[in-house]
C-alpha cells in the first residue's frame, strides 16, 4: 500500500465519521422572508438612548464614557499620570 492509497482511505474514513456526526439538514430555508424586517429596521434608524435635549450624548458609545471615567479616576488617584496621558493625546 503506498502513501496515496493510505491517504485516500484515511480521508474516506474521516468523511464517513463527519457525515455520521452531522446529520443532513432537512429544510434549511427560513420560515419567512427576512428582508422586509431588515428594511424596516434600517428605515427606523438608531434609537437614541437619551432624551433629545442632549442629542450629542446619544451618539457617543457607552464604552467611550467608561474609558473617560477610568481616565478621570486615574487622574484623581494618580496625578503623576497626567504627563503620560498628555503625551498620548
Amino acid at each position: 500500500m503506498n502513501g496515496k492509497e493510505q491517504e485516500r482511505e484515511e480521508s474516506a474514513g474521516f468523511r464517513e465519521k463527519l457525515q455520521s456526526a452531522l446529520p443532513p439538514l432537512g429544510n434549511a430555508e427560513p420560515r419567512r422572508d427576512l428582508w422586509p424586517l431588515m428594511r424596516q429596521r434600517i428605515a427606523e434608524g438608531r434609537k437614541p438612548l437619551f432624551s433629545a435635549a442632549v442629542p450629542w450624548l446619544s451618539r457617543v458609545p457607552w464604552f467611550d464614557w467608561a474609558l473617560l471615567g477610568l481616565a478621570g479616576a486615574a487622574l484623581l488617584f494618580r496625578p503623576g499620570l497626567i504627563p503620560a496621558l498628555l503625551y498620548h493625546l
